[in-house]
């Protein structure tokens, strides 16, 4: 029998997950077996810089933080896996893809999605979302064109009045 103390240690990891998991945008469970630990570094040094970590906990105290959240992906946790937790939608999404695309060890399995539970395909959609400066450039890029002919047609209005 486990003692008390392990048991409120084990009471206190499940209350953690579970915070973590209804505090995030975000949560990617993912393989990360044959990764070295110098690649782990520097997906969570990139993961830093867009407010988002990874952490690595035991299946079963994942899986009865997931059940206490009424989420089941008992089917994914099986082998070494790690959570990324994620404050923001889409950066946390768009690092960890690309870090898979440059890592074939790295495999991303599901994620939680705002609260929705999403597959590797959902999540590849997300990742292929352009980022926030990118859809701004986009939406810059086809104002113009309404300001350019608006010249264009007062500049044709202007020598028309001229003449």
């Amino acid at each position: 029998m486990a003692s008390t103390k392990i048991l409120n240690l084990k009471k206190s990891i499940v209350s953690e997950i579970t915070d973590k998991i209804k505090n995030s945008e975000s949560v990617i469970l993912f393989s990360y077996q044959g990764l070295t630990v110098a690649d782990m570094s520097t997906l969570r040094n990139k993961l830093r810089e867009v407010g988002a970590e990874v952490k690595i906990y035991k299946n079963t105290l994942t899986k009865i933080a997931l059940k206490d959240l009424n989420v089941n992906l008992d089917d994914f946790l099986e082998g070494p896996n790690a959570l990324l937790f994620g404050k923001d939608l889409l950066e946390p999404i768009k690092v960890i893809s690309d870090f898979a695309k440059a890592h074939d060890k790295l495999s991303i399995r599901v994620g939680i999605i705002s609260g929705e539970i999403a597959d590797k395909s959902v999540i590849d959609e997300y990742a292929s979302i352009p980022s926030r400066e990118g859809l701004l450039t986009m939406l810059a890029g086809g104002m113009i064109q309404y300001v350019r002919d608006l010249a264009i047609g007062l500049n044709l209005y202007a020598e028309q009045l001229e003449k």
